[in-house]
């Protein structure tokens, strides 16, 4: 599995082959996306989460974004640390993938790493996004089930609507019970829930949990299978997939376009529309329908 993904990571040639063969065995892993602001716990969390799966019989498997240096391209993918408990479960694989740069709190390789566990056999696959704060929200269209930590004293219930959370959020999780302030922020956020329109039927609990001893963790992994089995009722977990593969296609047709654009002498037609956009005469539109004109 780490060579496949790294295999993924580079854009290597044998890529294609990879993910044609892995097709038909994919299709079966619940996909749980876990974002949130930074310090709220996430990678503690997840890991809690790992042992409740991993109680439950599950097969797991982790993947843990990690922020880019913006001037080194490095990172510190030091996710792992936090999830030491894990390292001799042969039935748990964390995997530790850099951003490098891309917004959204995932990395641009994550849906082709996503099959490579998927076609291996995990039960649940696991997502820890980078945690960007309120433009964090591209892994709702990632995960089948996405979960938002919060904790006590990192915002109000209004920087939770600004954050898009009721939108994203299939399951509430305040971590850090245990700290002054934490009912108050279970109270708010249930209000609001309680405001807010069901999104396909479903409203989402918020729960609390202490990550580093356990506390509420247990309920998580249950809500967790409460909305996969209300999914599968309504008909929402294919939709899901089927627009998660959609956004998959769109994604790797830009970045086959924009490969294209990287040939030679494609660089000196853009460079050309570039120019005489800036010199007025054309329209970046009209530019845009040149370059479409000339890839197809």
């Amino acid at each position: 599995m780490g060579r496949l993904i790294s295999l993924v990571e580079d854009g290597h040639p044998q890529l294609r082959e990879a993910i044609a063969a892995l097709a038909p065995h994919t299709g079966h892993a619940h996909v749980v996306g876990v974002t949130g602001a930074p310090g709220v716990g996430k990678s503690t969390s997840t890991s809690a989460l790992v042992a409740a799966l991993r109680s439950a019989g599950h097969r797991v498997g982790v993947l843990a974004v990690d922020p880019s240096s913006p001037f080194s391209g490095g990172a510190l993918l030091g996710d792992r640390v936090r999830m030491a408990d894990h390292t001799t479960d042969p039935e748990v694989y964390i995997r530790s993938m850099a951003s490098r740069g891309h917004l959204g709190g995932l990395s641009w390789a994550t849906p082709q790493a996503l099959r490579v566990l998927d076609g291996a056999g995990c039960d649940v696959v696991v997502v820890e996004t980078v945690g960007v704060g309120q433009s964090e929200v591209e892994v709702a269209g990632l995960a089948d089930t996405t979960l938002v930590l919060l904790a006590p004293g990192m915002g109000d219930g209004i920087q939770a609507a600004k954050a898009g959370i009721l939108e994203v959020g299939d399951i509430l999780v305040v971590n850090k019970a245990d700290r002054p302030g934490s009912a108050g922020t279970v109270r708010d956020l249930r209000t609001m829930v309680e405001r807010a329109a069901p999104r396909d039927g479903w409203v989402p609990p918020v729960l609390a949990t202490v990550a580093t001893t356990g506390q509420g963790v247990r309920e998580v992994a249950e809500a967790i299978d409460g909305h996969l089995a209300h999914l599968r009722a309504t008909g929402g977990l294919r939709e899901r997939r089927v627009r998660r593969a959609a956004d998959e296609i769109a994604a790797l047709a830009l970045g086959e376009l924009r490969a294209r654009l990287g040939g030679v002498g494609d660089e000196d037609r853009v460079r050309v529309l570039a120019e005489a956009v800036v010199d007025g005469g054309i329209d970046p539109y009209a530019a845009a329908d040149a370059v479409v004109a000339a890839l197809t």
